[in-house]
């Protein structure tokens, strides 16, 4: 296991919780998730973060795509499985780091709840293909593994107690035999117009290890947006092979 402790960290205070060829938002069995008529997921209607996120997308999509993948994640890129790979990004926001793994040839999925952070995401980056869809753990209904890289990054402290176990559950059987789970989570005064709580890593770690999951790296950083009251625990998770 590996452990690191330095720089600033943070994913564009990602508090947060198209298809191959072209710009769609696939839906569960390929139904567009942003028509109009289309009833959204059960998962679309999950707790008081949703309002938040939908009505400052424009606003975060200056704030979380000012940091790069590459820097919030640079104590953990050597962990990456090496691609061509399955990849799935949890709460996926404005899509910055689905779209950094598609660029690193991923084949990516990426699962958000707000419907206005996945327009802007698909608007940002056009360029790249990855698959949209609503969703939100912890049933993640429309989503089907397996993956050998799931990033869930600066989501987990959006769960409640009764939410993460079966969560982490979920997130287990969705990973590949030895696929990884990337954890940050976010630590400081909690926003009170957002849904969050407070989760150590140790907390996580344990969930993870009843789940079957083990850890090889855990680390600390700072915010990378400078604010010295948030500071960040980042987690490396490996299911066990076959």
């Amino acid at each position: 296991m590996t452990r690191s402790s330095n720089g600033r960290s943070g994913d564009g205070d990602g508090d947060r919780n198209g298809d191959r060829n072209g710009d769609r938002d696939d839906g569960p069995g390929g139904v567009r998730a942003d028509d109009p008529h289309t009833p959204a997921p059960r998962d679309d209607a999950a707790s008081g973060v949703q309002p938040y996120y939908a009505r400052s997308a424009a606003v975060l999509a200056e704030r979380y795509e000012s940091v790069s993948f590459e820097t919030v994640h640079r104590d953990v890129l050597h962990l990456l499985p090496g691609a061509p790979a399955r990849a799935a990004d949890i709460g996926a926001g404005t899509g910055r780091d689905a779209a950094a793994l598609a660029r690193r040839g991923y084949d990516v999925v990426a699962v958000e709840p707000v419907r206005e952070l996945r327009q802007v995401a698909r608007k940002l980056h056009d360029d790249v293909p990855v698959t949209w869809l609503p969703g939100a753990l912890p049933a993640l209904t429309p989503l089907t593994g397996p993956f050998d890289l799931i990033l869930l990054s600066a989501v987990w402290m959006h769960l409640d107690e009764g939410e993460r176990e079966p969560a982490m559950r979920r997130l287990h059987d969705l990973l590949a035999p030895s696929g990884r789970l990337f954890v940050s989570l976010r630590h400081g005064p909690l926003p009170e117009e957002r849904r969050m709580f407070h989760v150590s890593a140790e907390e996580t770690v344990a969930t993870a290890g009843r789940c079957g999951l083990r850890v090889i790296h855990t680390g600390a950083n700072g915010d990378e947006l400078g604010r010295d009251e948030v500071h960040w625990s980042r987690l490396v998770l490996e299911k066990g092979g076959i």
